[in-house]
């Protein structure tokens, strides 16, 4: 159940995209793409990767979809992902 998780937390735009959802809110996937500077069909299929790995739900909103991260993680899954997601705030950081 981990590997996929840190599978997709291994890729940069999908990590970048968890730390914009980690706010807990909803964000469009157009929201997400200006953000992340990505097409449409590159962030829809990050956003597979992280909803098959569990870690985001979606909901369709008329032409979007939005994503929210999983409220219902394991919670040893939610460790794992602030450990990640703190982890590469201090690299970011650090090389900053």
């Amino acid at each position: 159940m981990i590997l996929p998780v840190l599978t997709a937390l291994a890729e940069p735009t999908r990590l970048a995209a968890m730390r914009l959802l980690y706010d807990g809110t909803e964000h469009c996937v157009c929201e997400l793409m200006v953000k992340l500077d990505a097409s449409q069909s590159r962030m829809s299929r990050h956003m597979k990767v992280l909803r098959d790995a569990g870690l985001v739900l979606d909901r369709r909103d008329a032409q979007w979809v939005r994503y929210r991260r999983n409220p219902d993680l394991a919670p040893e899954l939610v460790t794992a992902v602030d450990a990640i997601l703190t982890a590469d705030r201090e690299l970011e950081r650090d090389v900053a």
